[in-house]
């Protein structure tokens, strides 16, 4: 049986399309690699919801269990994992970023 946290993690990814788990806030990113995530997703203008760890420790560590992956940030596209900031750094530096959101049907403008 699932978690509550489970639960709350896979209805996040459910019902938001672009999903960040993050130190701090898109605003006010905690830490360098949160913020590169959040400045990618921002200058592709692609809508996304995020949730700050640092304000939940049940969360930060559900989220690195429920991934299977040891960091945050964590970026979920249409309810699948895509990974962390260098992940992220890579996909959108390659154009393979732009093509999963193409693929995934998620509002953003291409990257020049």
């Amino acid at each position: 049986m699932a978690s509550p946290i489970e639960d709350r993690i896979q209805s996040d990814i459910t019902e938001n399309p672009v999903m960040l788990y993050m130190k701090g806030t898109a605003m006010f990113p905690q830490c360098g690699f949160s913020a590169r995530v959040v400045q990618i997703l921002s200058h592709m203008n692609v809508p996304f919801k995020t949730a700050n760890v640092l304000e939940d420790p049940e969360l930060r560590e559900g989220v690195k269990q429920f991934s299977n992956w040891p960091t945050v940030p964590q970026l979920y596209v249409k309810g699948e994992f895509i990974g962390g900031s260098d992940i992220v750094t890579e996909m959108f530096q390659s154009g393979e970023l732009e093509k999963l959101l193409t693929e995934s049907n998620i509002p953003h403008s291409a990257s020049a």
